[in-house]
């Protein structure tokens, strides 16, 4: 009676499994020609109560049922044989639960175990694999195997089972959204909530976490398949030479092992978690080696960052997405993921019928004044164009103007042209330097609060930053109460506001060659763990970039302090390009000198120098005498060997910046 009982009650809290349900009934009933159901899926799932309900049903049409959990069976013929009692009577009903355990007669159990049985016999597997290849490869066993993969439970299903647990109706929502759709973690959650302990994250209820990696994992990992498992669960997608960054020469050996884990998928992008396994992942992580975890986080961060820099083409896109995933505690990761759980939220390059979609939809939300400038940037700079599709057609956009382009449009388009009165302002370019401006970024349906907007605007911008030599950069939004918070995190600050066609439009920037790309990641991951907001601090800031006549005149300063290191440590050349500090300031001085005897009769230029500047005389009469020139001749060789120094000198400066792959060049 008791058995009834609690068999009643378990039956009574059943939720979902729909379709199983159905091809059991069926099998059961003689109604399908199925006799044998697989069913697999990670560990907490749902398999054994989905076979405890089966068993349930089978019992009611008054079947026998046998039930094998193989994780207690010997997996050889005559384990099987003691545990089922075969041979097993007509009409039974075989549930066997753990079946991965029984993978070493898996063979013999198809060919010589099954036949044998009575054809009204039905036979449930469960397991966290999927049938080996045979299953499928047979004629016969394709004819009466029924393969079913449990998922995880719907929103309503999540709701019926929680309701059913007997949990509040107010925090439903919340233990739904902590659970995931994972039956074992919204029935664990729900015994918390029953007993009036609400954990605000996973990693709060620590005797959970613990229980759903038993689950999840099953057999106890290696160091080295424990460090796969953290890189699973910090990456969007696991390749194999990420897992070399962070196992080392085992990488294949664990790509083997995650790939057959139940809640690993493989994909052409590598391998990628279940969002619940991933979320339990890093509590555990995080809560029992924090160091180690904050490492690995390091070294996929990076890894990201690399990719990203060497890519080429349609590859810098999974890099980007790669990038902000392991950033995705900042303000673009939640939506990013949000999007790829549902569909592809792929950035790419535009196709020239995409444009009007483009156009449209800028002529919806900001009129056709800034329609007309985007059909106009579109025609000079269509390369540029970035999109989201959704069902074929453009989700969301990005468009970036690269300045100075030579075009009229700079001048015509408002907001450009307020851009670069600004960049004139505050921090003109130098020859070679360019501003990136983010003219155009929405979505379709909800403009610059559309969630593809958020996707298109970041991972387009990332991939400009990263990979191309720029003085600025500039993200122009009208939206700006939604998108301030958002750049303030960013370091990007409000320079310019402009009205196109009685819009106001707000352009966020930053000065690269003050916060170096390299500099504003280290800042962007560490405000990723800290949640850090507002302008970089003053101590990653490099001073203002000179200007040539400023430029020229620190020069001539240095020459005349060559010799001086306490006064070349004060000089305004000091930077990444010329020299960080003193002695390497005058390194690059000196070899610059030298360069300059390697001019077209450029002998004399560099004697004159080499006797004045680098080993002087004592005065300028001295050391005309000593190179045997007239005191007016020695003055005139002397102006144009200057002229000459500086030149190269200028050249290194405003080369170095940020390299075509977003690394310092480096003086010679």
């Amino acid at each position: 009676m008791r058995i009834e009982l609690l068999e009643t009650a378990r039956r009574q809290r059943f939720v979902g499994r729909r379709a199983e349900l159905a091809g059991f009934d069926a099998a059961a009933g003689g109604a399908s020609a199925r006799r044998v159901l697989f069913v697999h899926g990670q560990g907490g799932i749902g398999k054994t109560t989905l076979l405890a309900e089966l068993g349930a049903r089978a019992r009611a049409a008054r079947r026998t049922v046998v039930q094998v959990d193989g994780r207690d069976v010997d997996p050889s013929p005559d384990g099987l044989r003691t545990a089922t009692g075969w041979p097993l009577p007509a009409r039974a009903v075989l549930l066997v639960d753990g079946y991965e355990h029984l993978a070493p007669i898996d063979g013999w159990l198809r060919e010589q175990f099954l036949p044998t049985l009575s054809a009204d016999t039905v036979v449930v597997l469960a397991g966290r694999e999927p049938p080996s290849a045979p299953w499928r490869a047979d004629a016969g066993w394709r004819a009466l195997l029924a393969v079913y993969r449990l998922d995880v439970f719907s929103p309503d299903e999540t709701a019926q089972l929680l309701a059913h647990a007997g949990v509040a109706a107010s925090v439903r929502p919340h233990l739904s959204a902590l659970g995931a759709g994972h039956p074992l973690t919204l029935a664990l959650l729900a015994d918390l909530a029953v007993r009036g302990q609400v954990p605000g994250t996973l990693a709060d209820a620590p005797d959970l976490i613990s229980t759903l990696l038993r689950s999840f994992v099953g057999e106890v990992p290696t160091q080295p398949q424990l460090t796969g498992l953290a890189t699973c669960a910090i990456a969007w997608s696991t390749t194999e030479d990420l897992l070399a960054r962070t196992v080392g020469a085992d990488a294949p050996a664990v790509w083997q092992w995650l790939a057959r884990l139940p809640f690993v998928t493989s994909g052409p992008g590598g391998l990628t978690v279940h969002d619940l396994a991933r979320d339990v992942l890093n509590a555990e992580f995080q809560r029992r080696v924090p160091e180690r975890y904050r490492a690995h986080e390091r070294l996929v961060f990076d890894h990201a960052v690399a990719a990203l820099r060497t890519a080429a083409g349609p590859h810098r896109q999974p890099a980007a997405h790669q990038l902000l995933f392991v950033h995705r505690h900042g303000p673009f990761g939640a939506v990013i993921t949000a999007l790829r759980t549902q569909g592809s939220a792929a950035v790419v390059p535009a196709r020239p019928d995409e444009h009007e979609q483009v156009c449209a939809a800028v002529e919806r939300f900001e009129g056709t004044a800034s329609a007309g400038l985007a059909r106009a940037w579109l025609s000079e700079q269509p390369e540029r164009l970035s999109v989201v599709r959704n069902g074929g057609r453009v989700a969301g956009f990005a468009h970036h103007v690269l300045c100075p382009s030579g075009s009229p449009l700079e001048e015509r388009d408002p907001v450009v042209r307020a851009v670069l009165d600004h960049v004139a302002r505050e921090g003109p370019i130098r020859p070679g330097e360019h501003v990136l401006i983010n003219r155009f970024a929405a979505g379709v349906r909800e403009h610059q609060r559309d969630p593809y907007m958020v996707v298109a605007g970041p991972v387009s911008s990332l991939i400009e930053w990263l990979t191309r030599p720029l003085a600025w950069s500039f993200v122009v939004v009208v939206d700006d109460a939604f998108w301030a918070p958002k750049f303030d995190y960013l370091a990007f600050a409000p320079l310019v506001r402009v009205e196109v066609g009685g819009l106001p439009h707000v352009a966020f920037g930053i000065d690269w060659r003050r916060l170096p790309v390299a500099a504003w990641l280290d800042l962007m991951y560490e405000r990723g763990h800290t949640g850090g907001t507002g302008p970089a601090p003053a101590t990653l800031l490099r001073p203002p970039p000179l200007h040539r006549a400023r430029f020229d005149a620190a020069v001539r300063s240095a020459l005349q302090s060559l010799h001086r290191p306490e006064r070349l440590a004060a000089s305004p050349l000091l930077g990444p390009a010329l020299g960080a500090d003193a002695v390497r300031l005058r390194a690059t001085i000196e070899a610059a000198v030298v360069q300059v005897g390697d001019l077209p009769k450029g002998g004399q230029l560099h004697a004159v120098l080499h006797r004045t500047y680098v080993r002087p005389a004592p005065t300028q009469e001295a050391a005309a005498e000593v190179l045997d020139l007239p005191l007016s001749t020695y003055r005139r060789y002397l102006a144009k060997a200057v002229q000459h120094l500086t030149d190269i000198l200028w050249t290194i400066e405003v080369r170095s910046g940020v390299g075509a792959r977003g690394q310092p060049m480096r003086a010679p």
